[in-house]
């Protein structure tokens, strides 16, 4: 448990802090797994721990086992319905203002025995092998085998940008229009590569390798470098509204904004037995707008 935790973690001082040890002792614990195994699993340097190829091999095998088992643990220990332990999630930047944000100040408020520890982090990650309770995706993104509760409705992505640079190099008319301005890239974090924007009409999909001088992994670096102008941005529609409606940022293209399905919550079958996890899945889900029934019920 020492060992998977320091991996889970990066480090010896997150880890005593989830366990609740110092960091001493979860050393001294790691050293002697190591000398157990006649390896080292963990490469140790002043500013981070990383694991070696051995380490690594034994973090994949085991660590999916044990998170299940003290997963179990914790269920039984906190009873059927008693809202405890720590809830592991990792999320997309997108998700903060959409899901996180609006739902955990009064979850974690009505639930006090509950610990929180949230991984913004916009690679596609394997919750189960990487120790997460659940996570936060666009659906194209959940593997088919985990359950996915929708958390938001379908929303558009937008192209936006300043007026003074839209006065300097003019609005584009057609995708094509694209290649000749300067677009604000996005890094993907899985990959490093610049993610290509997706742009659809008519049932005619568009995927535009964009360019530009300004590159960066934050959608909110992304806006904040449309409003001085360094190029066109590439963003979710709610993120762009208040700029939208100050007129601090203008659209271009609106008729090939792509529309996507939303955000889910995505974990494993048996991970729906944990109260923690059932009272989170019914907070995110409460702010959906309800389908009006027949004679108007919700």
């Amino acid at each position: 448990m020492a060992f998977l935790a320091v991996a889970d973690k990066r480090g010896f001082s997150a880890a005593s802090r989830a366990l609740g040890v110092s960091p001493s002792a979860l050393s001294q614990a790691v050293r002697g797994l190591e000398a157990r195994m006649g390896m080292p699993l963990l490469v140790r340097t002043t500013r981070s721990v990383n694991l070696t190829d051995a380490g690594r091999r034994l973090r994949e095998r085991v660590g999916p086992s044990l998170h299940e088992a003290l997963a179990a643990v914790e269920e039984v220990q906190g009873g059927a319905d008693r809202v405890s332990g720590t809830l592991r999630l990792t999320v997309p930047r997108i998700s903060v203002p959409l899901v996180i944000e609006p739902v955990m100040p009064a979850l974690m408020a009505r639930h006090p025995e509950l610990s929180v520890d949230i991984s913004v982090d916009d690679r596609n990650v394997d919750i189960v092998a990487e120790g997460y309770d659940a996570g936060v995706r666009l659906s194209e993104f959940v593997e088919k085998d985990l359950v996915a509760v929708r958390v938001t409705p379908p929303f558009r992505f937008v192209m936006v940008g300043s007026p003074a640079y839209l006065a300097r190099k003019g609005r584009p008319q057609r995708p094509k229009d694209l290649m000749t301005h300067d677009c604000i890239g996005f890094r993907m974090g899985s990959s490093g590569q610049r993610y290509a924007w997706e742009l659809e009409k008519g049932g005619r999909e568009y995927r535009m390798a964009v360019r530009g001088p300004f590159v960066t992994d934050d959608a909110a670096m992304m806006l904040s470098a449309a409003r001085w102008g360094a190029g066109l941005a590439y963003v979710n529609e709610q993120a762009a509204a208040p700029d939208l409606k100050a007129g601090t940022l203008e659209e271009v293209l609106p008729d090939y904004g792509p529309s996507v399905p939303g955000l889910f919550l995505y974990f494993p079958a048996r991970a729906q037995r944990l109260p923690k996890l059932r009272v989170l899945v019914d907070a995110m889900t409460a702010r959906l707008p309800r389908k009006p029934g027949r004679g108007g019920g919700g």
